[in-house]
C-alpha cells in the first residue's frame, strides 16, 4: 500500500524540547540536594505522567515539598531555554516533502494541546498538519489511542501511515495501533531500546523521506 499519511510526535521527535524539560527537572532535584536518577526519566519519558512522577520521586528526597508552588518555576525556566530552540534538523525538509507528495499529517503527543500547540506555532511548523492530537483528550502513550484518533483524524488506515517517534513508548503506541514506525532518537533516548521499531535512524537527516515512503 502507498503512504499516505504521516503521524509525528512532538516533544523530542519535532523538536528537542526534552532535553530542556530533563535539564529543568535536574536543576530543581539539584536545588533540593538530590540528583534526578536517569532511569526514573527514562522510565516515564514519552507519557502523561512525567510531572506527576517528578514530583512524587522528589518528594522522596525533600519530604514536605509544595508540587503547587514549585510548577509555575519549573515551568517558566523551561519555557526560558525552549526560547530559541527550533525544530530537529531535517524536520522542515520532511515537512515540505511530504507536502509536495499531497500526504495528510498529524501530530500524536502525550502532551497536552497547552503545551503542543504554541510550540508547532512559534515553530512555524503549525500550518503543516491536519490534526494535532494530544494526551489531554486522549489516552496518553504507550496506549495506542492518540494513534487511532490520529488515523480517524486524517481519514488514514493504519497500513497506509508511518509513524514518526522518539521514545520506545511512542514506538509501542504505533505499533499497537498497526502503523509502521519509524523511530528518530534524540540526544535524551539514543541509549533507550527501539527493537519494536520497524527503521531507526539516528536523525531526520540520515535517509531522505522518499527512501521511507519506497518501502
Amino acid at each position: 500500500m502507498p503512504t499516505r499519511a504521516l503521524v509525528f510526535d512532538f516533544d523530542g521527535t519535532l523538536a528537542d524540547t526534552e532535553s530542556a524539560v530533563l535539564r529543568s527537572w535536574q536543576e530543581v532535584f539539584r536545588e533540593h540536594g538530590t540528583e534526578l536518577p536517569m532511569e526514573a526519566w527514562y522510565a516515564v519519558i514519552g507519557t502523561q505522567h512525567t510531572t506527576a512522577a517528578m514530583f512524587a520521586l522528589l518528594a522522596e528526597h525533600a519530604p514536605g515539598i509544595d508540587p503547587e508552588a514549585l510548577r509555575p518555576r519549573t515551568r517558566a525556566h523551561v519555557l526560558k531555554l525552549l526560547e530559541d530552540l527550533g525544530p530537529r534538523d531535517g524536520v522542515r525538509n520532511y515537512l515540505e516533502t511530504a507536502q509536495q507528495h499531497g500526504l495528510k499529517l498529524a501530530v500524536a503527543s502525550s502532551s497536552s494541546g497547552a503545551w503542543v500547540n504554541p510550540h508547532l506555532e512559534r515553530l512555524g511548523i503549525d500550518h503543516y498538519f491536519g490534526a494535532v492530537l494530544t494526551g489531554d483528550r486522549h489516552k496518553a502513550k504507550p496506549d495506542p489511542d492518540l494513534y487511532l484518533a490520529a488515523l480517524d483524524a486524517l481519514g488514514a488506515e493504519a497500513t497506509d501511515a508511518i509513524a514518526f517517534e522518539d521514545t520506545p513508548h511512542g514506538v509501542t503506541a504505533a505499533k499497537a495501533a498497526g502503523l509502521t514506525c519509524v523511530a528518530v532518537p534524540n540526544a535524551i533516548t539514543a541509549s533507550l531500546d527501539f527493537g519494536q521499531a520497524d527503521v531507526v535512524l539516528p536523525s531526520f537527516t540520515a535517509k531522505p523521506l522518499e527512501a521511507l515512503l519506497s518501502r
